[in-house]
């Protein structure tokens, strides 16, 4: 079978659910530390596993994935206006980059 070419050929690979496993670019203080060692962190939802964060950046930024490290921070308890409430747990993934690679987050997709 061969492939199609042109705009149908970017509509075939174009997947709108790519855009749900890459939430946000999480730029801290560790974030950029990590930048110098060729690594983005991203956050992903809970339930996104590491194939299909690597699918996932490597469709949306056209960038060779190495590897995907992920880690769950779990909410804290706190107070608002004086009555217990939880915050969320939040799912990071620090993407390691191919040599010479690099994404510029501050541009967005």
């Amino acid at each position: 079978m061969k492939k199609p070419k042109g705009k149908k050929a970017a509509e075939a690979t174009f997947d709108p659910a790519l855009y749900d496993l890459i939430r946000a670019p999480l730029i801290t203080e560790k974030g950029t530390l990590v930048s110098a060692h060729n690594q983005v962190v991203f956050r992903v939802p809970l339930t996104a596993t590491k194939p299909e964060i690597k699918k996932a950046i490597e469709a949306l930024f056209k960038v060779n994935v190495n590897a995907v490290n992920t880690l769950i921070t779990k909410g804290k308890l706190k107070r608002f206006r004086g009555r217990p409430g939880r915050r969320s747990d939040v799912k990071k993934a620090f993407v390691t980059l191919a040599e010479g690679q690099s994404i510029d987050v501050t541009t967005g997709l």
